[in-house]
């Protein structure tokens, strides 16, 4: 009897091993949306059509104590397996979450983390798991991406570090991490394109209507701002600036952070947004103070600081030419916004 050509193509050796493996641990209070994007490009990937079967990748939750670990937003994940062997996956990945209520991971975790470090698998943090990573001791000399919502949070922490949170992830030999959110689904699109095939990876990110797959250097979103362009390296230059606004860096810093000429970043910025690096700086960080001064109840001499003014003074005169009333003025004269 003739077996059925549909059959013949979905039909695999039972030998066939995964392509990729990979071990996750959750934080308490990990967030829900960076894992399940990280999975779900994995699940996808995995099989023909939106079939599920582990084929092609496996995956699987890891535990101490196979409790069930609460997410940020309430909905509890049920572990499969405990810690074991590090070495039966092909990377290791740590989901962090809200970064005032992540407690520290266990000694257990510390344990299995280090082992896997040892034997040479590739560990991933993801979200704030950047920070339970370099807290197990496990970041020192490696660059690490982190969100630009917790870049101070991360230099006040973690001293001698230089986190990265101008990029969507970052691959750092075998340190693997991300600011959470959607970069998480084209960090686990980068994994299948490198270990299953890139018509796996597209097919994934197609299927979660995510248009392509971006690349590790791919800006941030940043806070909101009105300087709006899709030009990388001005926004790479604006998500810079957004995160040095109380301590204002030149161009020259600029140039050397972004690897670009400041030649060619004053003309991208001049093609882009018709100004000057410079001028779209101030813009910036007046706009800020604005925000403030209608927003909080900081003293306008904080502002002032927080925003990169020398003194209130300057600050004032500056505010004034812009917005044509100074941040005391504007203050009485509206209400603090909601």
């Amino acid at each position: 009897m003739p077996i059925d050509s549909s059959l013949q193509r979905t039909k695999r050796p039972k030998s066939e091993k995964p392509r990729l493996s990979i071990g996750f641990i959750l934080a308490k209070r990990f967030t829900l949306c960076a894992f399940a994007n990280f999975v779900d490009v994995l699940r996808l990937a995995a099989d023909e059509g939106d079939r599920s079967r582990p084929i092609l990748c496996k995956w699987t939750v890891l535990s101490d104590t196979m409790n069930p670990v609460l997410s940020s937003s309430g909905i509890s994940v049920q572990p499969n397996e405990r810690l074991g062997d590090p070495t039966r996956f092909d990377y290791i990945v740590v989901v962090g979450g809200l970064m005032d209520e992540t407690p520290k991971l266990g000694p257990l975790y510390h344990k299995f983390l280090n082992q896997a470090a040892d034997k040479g698998v590739p560990l991933i943090g993801v979200c704030t798991g950047a920070f339970l990573l370099h807290e197990a001791g496990l970041l020192e000399g490696y660059r690490c991406c982190v969100s630009w919502f917790h870049h101070l949070d991360f230099l006040e922490q973690f001293e001698g570090l230089d986190p990265v949170s101008d990029q969507i992830f970052v691959v750092d030999r075998d340190r693997l991490t991300c600011s959470g959110g959607a970069s998480s689904a084209h960090l686990a699109a980068y994994l299948v394109d490198k270990h299953v095939g890139r018509s796996q990876a597209s097919k994934s990110l197609h299927i979660m209507i995510i248009d392509e797959a971006l690349q590790a250097e791919k800006p941030q979103p940043g806070q909101p701002i009105k300087l709006k362009t899709r030009d990388p390296i001005v926004q790479r230059a604006l998500l810079l600036m957004q995160q040095n606004i109380d301590t204002p860096i030149s161009v020259d810093d600029l140039s050397d952070r972004m690897g670009n000429s400041k030649r060619q970043i004053e003309r991208h910025f001049r093609l882009a947004l018709d100004t000057s690096p410079k001028a779209a700086y101030l813009e910036m960080r007046l706009d800020i103070a604005r925000h403030l001064i209608t927003t909080t109840q900081k003293s306008i001499a904080q502002i002032a600081m927080d925003c990169g003014f020398c003194d209130s003074s300057h600050f004032s005169r500056t505010f004034r030419r812009r917005f044509g009333a100074t941040p005391k003025v504007l203050r009485q004269s509206a209400p603090l916004e909601a």
